[in-house]
Formats: C-alpha cells, structure tokens, sequence
C-alpha cells in the first residue's frame, strides 16, 4: 500500500476503539481481577499505536463518506486477487505477519483507492509540473534482452547477430543458448514493458534501453550494470511523442500522480481537505490531538508551505 496511508494494525484495538462502552464488560480475566473494555481502552488511547489506529478509522471513514460511490467492490477485489496471486501459497502467512485478515486487508485496499480519488479530485497538476515532468518521461517500452558474464563474451553475441536477420525469434535463440538470466532466457529474453517510472531494473540497463528509439534496433556495445554485460534489442517502443498528444499528457499526468501518492506533504494536505468536508472532529478530550497531523493550524501552515516547495 502507498506510504501515506496508515496500516490498520492491531485489528482487536480498532475493533474496541470503535466501539467499547464503559460498561465495565471483560476482556480478560485471572483469579482475583479482570481487565474491562474501559480499562483496555483507557490504555490504548494513551499509545501511540492506538491513537494511530484512530487516526486510520476516521480517515479511513472519511474517504468512505465522501467518495465511496466511487470505488466499486470489483475494483476492490480486482486489486485484491492480483496481490494474493503474487504471493501465491505464502499470501495467508504474509496477511497475518502484517495483522491483516482478508477483510480488512480489502478495506486497506479500499481506502487506498479512495484517497487516490480524492488526490485526483481536489490537487490538479499545473502545466509547469507537467512540462517538468515530460523532461524525464519515457513511455513504456518492450525490450529482451541476454546476459553474461564479461564484455567480451557480450560484444561476441552482438557481432553474431549483426549477422543474422534481425527478429524477436533469432535474438531469442542467442538468449536461450546464452542468457545466464534464468527468469528469462526461455522466454526470448523478454522483459516486462516498463518506462521511466520503473524501480526494479538497473537505471544503467534502462539508460541504454531508452536510447533504442526504433523497433529492432539493439545495443551496439556491451551494457554494463551490476549484474553483468548485457545485451538489449528493442521489440516495440511508441517513441516519446509531444506533450500536445492527448495520449502523452494523459501518460505524463498519471506520473505525476502516481509520484503524489508517495509525497507524504502532499497526501497529508489532501486528507486534510477531506476531513474538513466532511467536519471530521474527536470527542474524547484525552485523543483531541489525533488528528493533528491534518488539522492542527500550525500543522497545516507546514503542510502548505512543503506543498508550495514541492509544486
């Protein structure tokens, strides 16, 4: 999940958080004393932990308010199933690890997506930001690819395939019978389309790549990154196009969102704005501050002001 949505850990807190009474009914008990749901939760709002759960249901009930019509259950479990195939068979242990049941995992995922509609709504990108933005931009390329060892066996394969027709089939041949990447070199060396955004590759590996600027064309000379040399032919790139393409811009403008949606400074700004919607407020004297991160006036000036640094 993004990084400025809080986790719901301690599921048994926010369970009581949201509902206990001062009714004096048991959590636990010994021989000789008990432990109430008022106790437990005189305790727990002292916490940090408890107070930041708080601080996740109102948010988290706040999105829901103000923008829940749009996000739909399928999204949610579209969202959901593409992270349980992931982790596969270690999915259940990985949930529990991280004080996840499949339910409030998809209500995770919910308000994750409820607040990157909320990000949409009420922050618009300037034509200065996208204009910055563009300069970096690379849409997503297809690419294969075949690693070695050495610099010398890499330029060997370069020179063998000068002499071949150039095709996604025949590089993929030279992959399979040369490619130490075992995750692709039976599959022609093909990698997953990625563009400038992408974090997992080697930022050497994707300089070279996005220097490929025509279908077919391949690296001349050996790539070097971290793992090795290699080797890159491009299978298919739409090119960088103009700004002036609504396509692009559209492109464009998802990065910069998506870079948003990692900007703490900025999410902070949007939640605020959110929760002033909908008058959000605490009753509990003793949580009055649990919000403040939002609220707090002298809270709001430093989000405004790292804002206007960012934009």
């Amino acid at each position: 999940m993004k990084k400025w949505i809080l986790g719901l850990t301690g599921l048994a807190v926010a369970v009581l958080l949201a509902g206990c009474s001062s009714n004096g009914s048991t959590v636990a008990s010994m021989k000789g004393a008990k432990i109430t749901q008022q106790d437990y939760y005189s305790q727990m709002k002292k916490s940090a932990a408890g107070q930041q759960v708080l601080r996740s249901m109102i948010v988290a009930k706040a999105m829901d308010q103000e923008y829940g019509k749009k996000v739909s259950d399928k999204k949610v479990n579209k969202q959901f199933n593409a992270v349980k195939a992931q982790y596969g068979s270690s999915f259940a242990a990985t949930l529990s690890q991280n004080g996840y049941t499949e339910s409030s995992y998809k209500d995770q995922i919910k308000t994750s997506l409820l607040t990157e509609v909320a990000l949409k709504d009420l922050k618009k990108p300037t034509e200065a930001q996208l204009k910055k933005q563009y300069k970096t931009y690379q849409p997503k390329i297809k690419v294969q690819h075949i690693l070695v060892k050495t610099s010398a066996e890499a330029q060997k394969i370069i020179d063998q395939f000068k002499g071949e027709k150039n095709t996604t089939a025949n590089f993929g041949e030279l992959a399979k019978k040369n490619s130490t990447d075992t995750g692709t070199k039976n599959n022609k060396g093909e990698l997953p389309a990625f563009d400038n955004t992408d974090t997992q590759l080697d930022s050497d590996f994707k300089t070279a790549a996005f220097k490929l600027t025509k279908n077919g064309q391949f690296t001349e000379k050996p790539v070097k990154t971290q793992y090795g040399y290699h080797v890159i032919r491009v299978i298919s790139t739409p090119g960088k196009g103009k700004l002036s393409d609504p396509k692009v811009k559209k492109a464009v403008t998802d990065q910069v969102y998506t870079a948003w949606e990692s900007d703490q400074t900025v999410m902070n700004k949007v939640i605020a704005k959110v929760l002033k919607k909908v008058n959000a407020k605490v009753d509990d004297k003793d949580l009055k501050d649990v919000l403040s991160t939002y609220l707090d006036p002298s809270s709001a000036s430093a989000t405004d002001a790292g804002a206007a640094q960012a934009n």
